[in-house]
């Protein structure tokens, strides 16, 4: 998948399963939910990238 641009993983199509690994893909429902939880907010920058990177771990 390469790189993708934390502002765009809100846009992607989510997997239909998570799959619960300990750093979660890109494509996990439960990081793309939570990316669009933060674009809603308002974040942007340096703060969706802190963000994707605390959604993944979790």
């Amino acid at each position: 998948m390469g790189k993708v641009k934390a502002k765009k993983v809100s846009s992607l199509k989510p997997k239909k399963k998570c799959c619960r690994k300990q750093t979660r893909c890109l494509k996990c429902p439960v990081v793309i939910m939570r990316m669009k939880r933060l674009e809603a907010t308002g974040c942007g920058g340096k703060e969706l990238k802190k963000g994707l990177k605390k959604a993944r771990a979790a």
